[in-house]
Order: structure tokens, then C-alpha cells, then sequence
């Protein structure tokens, strides 16, 4: 991650705040802000934050797209835990780790072997190319949900608080983009950040089963488009779908 300092610069100059004036709104040290606007000081998200409220400015676009860091697996397995409503040290207990090891694994601090990953994965009920990661996949998934509801590309980033050329690149497969970038763009477009790295394996077998009408009515835009609003829905809701369904057909 890299901190645009110069375009802090320029907004405080705008707003008529001296040096001072923004390190006191952000509660950190003049020379700490001096530094962080000369590029000589990386801040943490938590400063970054501060800054980013006391300009009334959104925090994402003071980090140089150019340099996004793509999602990694341990930030991949807490958005999938937390999905799952699973705490770390139940995950960790259910597959057989401890929860100080799978806590270094979701900051990004250890690397675990492909066992444990599987270990995880099995837990989680998700294949393990979920975790590892299929940026091609997200941007194609990206890019129809974004048509789907309307949005060009420049719409997207603009509510998302990102870059035109950031939505591009994901949705070419040249950019993975962080955690916190999917979820943004994921809030725009009421759809679930587990939509977007969800491995599709087994889809095929699924549909399979299904009668010739029924799979001819999935592709159509529309209905596609009420599965993707599905993957946001809470439990509740959820529930009451499948209900509605199963009262629909016994009455039928």
C-alpha cells in the first residue's frame, strides 16, 4: 500500500489547514504528518483513517491504486469464516490447529502447508482453489454483475470510492484487488465479497440434475441476477425463501 503524502498535501492546503491544524483534527504529531506528506513515513490503516476523517475525504482515494495489494489467503479465510459465522478459535479447533496459528495465517504473517490449507477448506465447506485464489474468475464475475445493475465503469468507481482504471484491471485479470476494495465495490452492488472468490467447481454437476427448462431459465440475465441478490441475503431471509418455495409447491 502506498500513501499519496502530496495529495494529503493538497487537500489540506485546500481546506486552509496548516500543518498543525490536520495533525491536531487526526490526533497525531506535526512531524509525524510532515513525514507522511514527504513519502518518508508509512502510516497505518488506523492513522490513515484519522487523516482521512479529518479531510471529510474518503480514505481509499489516498492510496495509490497502482500499488494495490491484491487479497491474500489469510484475509480470504477470515472473510470466508466470518461469512460462515465462525469465530477464529472455533475454526482453528474444528480443524485441528491452534487459534494463535490460524490468527498469524489470516494476518498474513505465516504461509501454511497445503494439509492444513485442506484442513481449512474442509471446515469452511469451500474447495480450496477458493482460498488460493482465481483472479480471471472475479473480474469475469466483476463485470457481469456491474452490466447486470446498470453500471459503467466509471459509475461503479466513482460510488465504490476507487479508480476507473482499478475497475478495469480487475476486470481484466491484471489486478487482484484487497479485501477492502471488493467490499466497497461489493456494498455498491448489494452483493455478498464471497460472491466474487467463490470457486464455481461442482456447479456443472448441480445443474446436471436439473431438469432442460429449469436450465435454460438460469441463464437468463434476470434470473441471475435474484441468485446474486440471494448471496447477500441473511440467514432469516434465506430461510424464508426456501419456505415461501417449499409452500409454493406443496399448494401447486
Amino acid at each position: 500500500m502506498r500513501v499519496m503524502g502530496t495529495r494529503i498535501r493538497e487537500l489540506r492546503e485546500e481546506r486552509g489547514y496548516s500543518l498543525h491544524d490536520l495533525a491536531k483534527k487526526a490526533s497525531i504529531s506535526v512531524s509525524y504528518l510532515s513525514e507522511i506528506e514527504r513519502g518518508a513515513k508509512k502510516p497505518s490503516l488506523k492513522t490513515l483513517d484519522k487523516i482521512a476523517k479529518a479531510l471529510n475525504y474518503p480514505r481509499e482515494q489516498l492510496i495509490d491504486a497502482g500499488q494495490e495489494r491484491g487479497m491474500g489467503l489469510g484475509e480470504r479465510i477470515r472473510l470466508l469464516r466470518e461469512e460462515k459465522g465462525k469465530s477464529l478459535t472455533a475454526l482453528a479447533e474444528e480443524a485441528g490447529i491452534s487459534p494463535s496459528y490460524l490468527s498469524e495465517i489470516e494476518r498474513g504473517n505465516v504461509y501454511p502447508a497445503v494439509d492444513t490449507l485442506k484442513k481449512i477448506t474442509a471446515v469452511l465447506q469451500v474447495p480450496l482453489s477458493t482460498i488460493l485464489g482465481t483472479p480471471g474468475s472475479l473480474g469475469q464475475k466483476l463485470r457481469q454483475a456491474r452490466e447486470e445493475q446498470g453500471f459503467t465503469q466509471a459509475e461503479l468507481a466513482r460510488a465504490a470510492g476507487v479508480s476507473a482504471g482499478l475497475i478495469g484491471q480487475i476486470e481484466q485479470g491484471k489486478v487482484q484487488p484487497s479485501l477492502k476494495t471488493l467490499e466497497k465495490i461489493g456494498e455498491v452492488l448489494n452483493i455478498s465479497p464471497c460472491y466474487f472468490i467463490a470457486d464455481d467447481a461442482g456447479v456443472d454437476e448441480i445443474l446436471n440434475q436439473m431438469c432442460p427448462a429449469v436450465r435454460r431459465l438460469l441463464t437468463e440475465p434476470q434470473v441471475q441476477a435474484v441468485l446474486r441478490m440471494v448471496c447477500n441475503c441473511t440467514e432469516e431471509e434465506l430461510r424464508f425463501i426456501l419456505n415461501f418455495i417449499q409452500l409454493y409447491k406443496r399448494s401447486h
